[in-house]
C-alpha cells in the first residue's frame, strides 16, 4: 500500500470514528461539513438531509469555521433546481470546475462578477443502504480548485457519513415524535381540566402557543349562518381579532376548512391571501393553520402566527394537526356540557316554578326531592319531606301503581287522591305518576295537582242538577195536567188551530220530561243504583216509538227519517223506557247536527248474542280525538257547528247502555257524518 493510500485509509478511519461519536443530527451534520472542508478544502459547505420520500427535512451550512443559520427554504430551492437537485435526480457525484460555465449551478446575486464571482464546487450524494439520505456540497472561491482526486476523497467521506446521517436522522425523528407525543399528551391533560367553554378555549390557546412558541394563537368556529367567528385569541394583536367574523371561504382558515388539511405559510408576502380577521393582528410573517375536527366534521380552525425563531420547525404541522383534533373533542365536550347544564337549569326552573306539587321518589317510594309548591301544599319543609314515604303524603292508589310501584315502570298512571298536610287537612288532588331518571338512577315523578276548585265546582254542579231534577218535576207535571184539562174542556169542533198548539206543547213537555228523567238516571247510575224493572221488549217497538217521538223535529227541518232493521229480531230484556230514551237522545242529536233536507237513519241488526243498534247522520262528523270524550258529562265539542246543549244526553246514553251490559261508541259514517252504535245482549 502506497503512502497516499495509507493516508487516505487513516483519514477515513479517523473520520468514521469522529462521525460515530455523535448522534445528534445537527452535530453530525456540522462534523461532516467541517471534516470535508478540512480534508478536501473549500470556503463553505452545506448538507441537505432527505427523508425516505426525497423531501428536504433538515440542513446545515458552514462558512469557514462558523456555523451559519440554515435556510431550509433556500436549500429546498437548491435541491429542486440547483446542482444538488441534479445529484439527487441522477444519484451520482458532480464536479463543477467553474460555476459560471455550468448550467447545473443555481446562480444567485452573489455569483455575479461584482460579487464573489465564479467558483468551483463538488456535490456528492449521501447514501445508506443504497438509499439517498442527503446531499453534501463544498464550494471553493477559486475556479478549477477541485480535481478528480478531490471528488474521490469527497465521495469517500460521504460514504462514511451516509450511515451516520441516517442514524442521526432516525434518532432525531424518534425524538421529534416523542416530543410531539409528549406535547400532545400534556396538551390533552391540560385541555380537559375544564368543561366550561371559555376555559376550554383558554387551555387550547395556551397549549398551542407553548407547543409552537408563537406570538399569537386564534381559534375560530363555524356558526349556524355558515360563517367563521373568532371565538378566542391570545398574544400580540389578540384583542383586535376576537369576535371578528368572516366568510367561511376567505383567508387561510377558509382554505383549511375547505380542504380539511393543515397548512403552513412560511413567508407571508403581499400575494398571500389573508382574511381581514387574519390581518387584524398586525404584521404577519408566517402562520400555520389546522382544522378543528369533531365527529368527522370540520367545525373550525386553529391558527398560529409568527413563530419565535421566525420559521416553523418540521414538527409544527404535525403538532398543530394533533392540537386541532384534541381541540375538537374538548370543544364538543364543553359545548355538550353547557347544553346539558342549561337543560338541567331549565328543568330545575320548571321544577321549582311549577304550579303543581312535584315530588321525586326512588323506586321504593322514599322521597328524594320536592319542589316549592310541594312544600307549600304539605306544610312540611323540603328536608322534612325527604324523611317521608310517598304514601305518607297522599293516599296512593295501589291498584293503579302496584304494591311495589311496578305498574309505573311500564306506563304512566293517573288517579284522584287526597293530600295529607301538616295541618291534617285533606286536599283533593289529581295524581300523575311516571318513571324518570333521577341522579343516574331510576325514580318516580309524582305530580299532585290541586283540584279543590274543580271538586267545589262539581259539587255545585251536582247541587244545581239535583235542584233541577226535583224542582222541575212538580211544575212540569202541573203544566202537563193543565194542557190535558184544556183539551178536555175545549170541544173538538171548537179547537181549530189550537190542536196544533196542543201538539207542540205535548212534544215540548215530552222533551223536558225525558231530559229530567235522564238527569235523574245519571245521578242514580253514577251512584251504582240498579236500573228499573227489565222486560222483554220488541226491537221494532223501540224503533217505532223513537220515530214517533222525533218525527216533529225532523219534519220541522225537512229531513228524511229512515228505518233499517232486520225482520224477526229477538226481543231484548231492558228497562224499556230507559233504552227508548237512549234511542230518542241519539236520534234527536243526529237531527240537531244534520243539515236541512238531510237524512237520518236508525237501524238494528243481530250481532251474535247481541242486538246492534245505530243512528247515522250526514252532519259535520266528529274528530277522532273527540270520539271518546263526547260521552263525558257536561262536555261540548268545539268542532261541531250547530245548536248547543247541556252535554248530558250522551253521558246518560253511555251509563244506561253500560248498565244493561252493552257498549256504545261513535264511528265515522260512510261518506260523511257520524254513526253512533251500541249493542245490547239479547237476554
Amino acid at each position: 500500500m502506497s503512502t497516499d493510500q495509507r493516508s487516505v485509509v487513516e483519514l477515513l478511519y479517523k473520520v468514521s470514528r469522529e462521525f460515530a461519536s455523535a448522534i445528534d443530527l445537527k452535530l453530525v451534520l456540522q462534523r461532516v461539513l467541517f471534516s470535508a472542508i478540512h480534508n478536501v478544502g473549500g470556503e463553505r459547505g452545506s448538507i441537505v438531509v432527505m427523508d425516505d420520500g426525497g423531501k428536504a427535512i433538515d440542513s446545515a451550512i458552514v462558512y469557514g469555521n462558523q456555523v451559519r443559520e440554515s435556510n431550509t427554504i433556500q436549500l429546498k430551492d437548491t435541491v429542486e433546481r440547483g446542482l444538488a437537485g441534479w445529484v439527487v435526480r441522477n444519484l451520482q457525484a458532480a464536479l463543477v470546475a467553474d460555476t459560471s460555465k455550468d448550467s447545473r449551478w443555481l446562480r444567485r446575486e452573489d455569483d455575479l462578477q461584482e460579487g464573489s464571482g465564479a467558483k468551483s464546487a463538488i456535490c456528492v450524494p449521501l447514501l445508506a443502504r443504497e438509499k439517498l439520505v442527503g446531499v453534501l456540497t463544498l464550494v471553493h472561491p477559486t475556479p478549477n480548485a477541485y480535481s478528480a482526486e478531490h471528488l474521490e476523497l469527497m465521495q469517500a467521506i460521504a460514504d462514511q457519513a451516509g450511515m451516520t446521517v441516517l442514524s442521526a436522522r432516525l434518532y432525531a425523528e424518534s425524538r421529534r415524535q416523542a416530543r410531539v407525543m409528549t406535547a400532545l399528551a400534556e396538551s390533552a391533560a391540560s385541555m380537559n381540566t375544564s368543561l366550561q367553554v371559555a376555559q376550554a378555549f383558554e387551555h387550547i390557546l395556551n397549549q398551542t402557543q407553548q407547543a409552537l412558541q408563537v406570538e399569537t394563537v386564534a381559534l375560530c368556529l363555524l356558526d349556524t349562518a355558515g360563517e367563521l367567528t373568532f371565538r378566542a385569541a391570545i398574544g400580540q394583536g389578540a384583542a383586535h381579532i376576537r369576535n371578528l367574523r368572516m366568510k367561511a371561504t376567505s383567508g387561510i382558515a377558509g382554505r383549511v376548512l375547505h380542504d380539511g388539511r393543515a397548512v403552513i405559510v412560511p413567508q407571508v408576502g403581499d400575494d398571500t391571501l389573508l382574511s381581514q380577521a387574519e390581518q387584524a393582528i398586525g404584521r404577519v410573517r408566517a402562520l400555520a393553520c389546522a382544522p378543528i375536527h369533531a365527529q368527522g366534521k370540520v367545525i373550525g380552525a386553529l391558527e398560529a402566527f409568527n413563530p419565535a425563531n421566525k420559521l416553523f420547525d418540521p414538527d409544527a404541522l404535525l403538532v398543530l394537526t394533533g392540537l386541532g383534533s384534541l381541540a375538537g373533542t374538548v370543544i364538543q365536550n364543553a359545548q355538550l356540557f353547557e347544553q346539558l347544564d342549561a337543560t338541567r337549569r331549565r328543568y330545575h326552573d320548571l321544577f321549582e316554578d311549577s304550579m303543581d306539587a312535584i315530588i321525586i321518589t326512588d323506586r321504593q317510594g322514599r322521597i328524594q326531592e320536592a319542589n316549592h309548591q310541594a312544600v307549600t301544599f304539605s306544610g312540611y319543609s323540603a328536608a322534612e319531606l325527604r324523611e317521608f314515604l310517598i304514601e305518607q303524603i297522599h293516599d296512593v292508589n295501589f291498584e293503579k301503581t302496584g304494591r311495589q310501584f311496578e305498574k309505573i315502570v311500564s306506563a304512566a298512571t293517573s288517579y284522584e287522591s287526597i293530600l295529607f298536610n301538616r295541618q291534617k287537612d285533606k286536599r283533593p288532588v289529581q295524581v300523575y305518576a311516571r318513571n324518570v331518571l333521577f341522579d343516574d338512577s331510576e325514580g318516580i315523578q309524582w305530580i299532585l295537582r290541586d283540584i279543590t276548585e274543580r271538586k267545589d265546582l262539581d259539587a255545585l254542579r251536582e247541587d244545581l242538577a239535583a235542584m233541577i231534577y226535583h224542582d222541575l218535576r212538580s211544575p212540569l207535571g202541573n203544566i202537563l195536567s193543565s194542557v190535558e184539562m184544556l183539551q178536555v174542556y175545549i170541544a173538538p169542533e171548537e179547537r181549530g188551530n189550537a190542536e196544533t198548539i196542543f201538539r207542540i206543547a205535548h212534544h215540548s213537555i215530552d222533551r223536558i220530561q225525558r231530559l229530567v228523567s235522564s238527569l235523574l238516571d245519571i245521578n242514580r247510575l253514577e251512584q251504582n243504583h240498579p236500573v228499573g224493572e227489565r222486560t222483554l221488549t220488541s226491537v221494532e217497538t223501540l224503533l217505532n216509538d223513537t220515530f214517533l217521538a222525533v218525527r216533529p223535529g225532523a219534519d220541522g227541518r225537512s229531513q228524511t227519517l229512515r228505518q233499517n232493521f232486520e225482520p224477526n229480531l229477538p226481543p231484548v230484556a231492558v228497562d224499556a223506557d230507559m233504552i227508548r230514551r237512549v234511542l230518542i237522545n241519539l236520534t234527536e242529536n243526529a237531527i240537531k247536527y244534520t243539515p236541512v233536507d238531510g237524512q237520518v237513519e236508525v237501524g238494528a241488526s243481530r250481532n251474535g248474542a247481541f242486538i246492534r243498534f245505530w243512528v247515522q247522520d250526514n252532519g259535520p262528523g266528529i274528530f277522532e280525538g273527540d270520539r271518546e270524550r263526547v260521552f263525558d258529562k257536561f262536555t261540548r265539542l268545539k268542532n261541531r257547528n250547530g245548536p248547543g246543549g247541556l252535554g248530558v244526553g250522551l253521558a246518560f246514553c253511555k251509563l244506561a247502555v253500560q248498565e244493561h251490559g252493552g257498549t256504545i261508541w261513535v264511528e265515522p259514517a260512510p261518506g260523511q257524518g257520524s254513526r253512533f252504535v251500541f249493542i245490547l245482549p239479547i237476554s
